[in-house]
């Protein structure tokens, strides 16, 4: 019984890491604003639980894996999802037709639904 007790009380602790999961980005808007250069607004859905389970950033990579902007997620979003947030002044080169964006939580990591989008050009 103690064992169980044990067990049981375990399993409903880290339950709350497993429930948040990883975050999504879920809708991308960008726009070119100069030679190469790109305004991106990203929308992410995250259970964000607070402090120690959040949505902590999002990143523009490019096709080769090269990080080519990151906007940093400064405070949990629990009463606002999806939320959206944005990042200007993005260099990415000429070569470039297409990024992928990702989401990081604090717990996780990477992992979660990505967006790919084509640049205007």
């Amino acid at each position: 019984m103690k064992l169980f007790l044990i067990v049981s009380i375990i399993l409903l602790l880290s339950a709350n890491v497993v429930y948040a999961g990883e975050a999504d980005v879920v809708e991308v808007y960008v726009k070119k604003t100069g030679d190469n250069v790109f305004h991106f607004s990203v929308a992410v859905r995250h259970q964000d639980e607070g402090w120690d389970h959040y949505a902590d950033k999002w990143e523009v990579v490019a096709p080769d894996g090269t990080v080519l902007g990151t906007r940093v997620l400064h405070h949990p979003h629990v009463n606002e999802q999806p939320f959206t947030r944005s990042l200007s002044g993005v260099k990415i080169p000429d070569n470039i037709e297409a990024v992928t964006v990702r989401a990081h939580d604090s717990v996780h990591q990477y992992g979660g639904k990505t967006v790919a989008v084509e640049l205007p050009r």
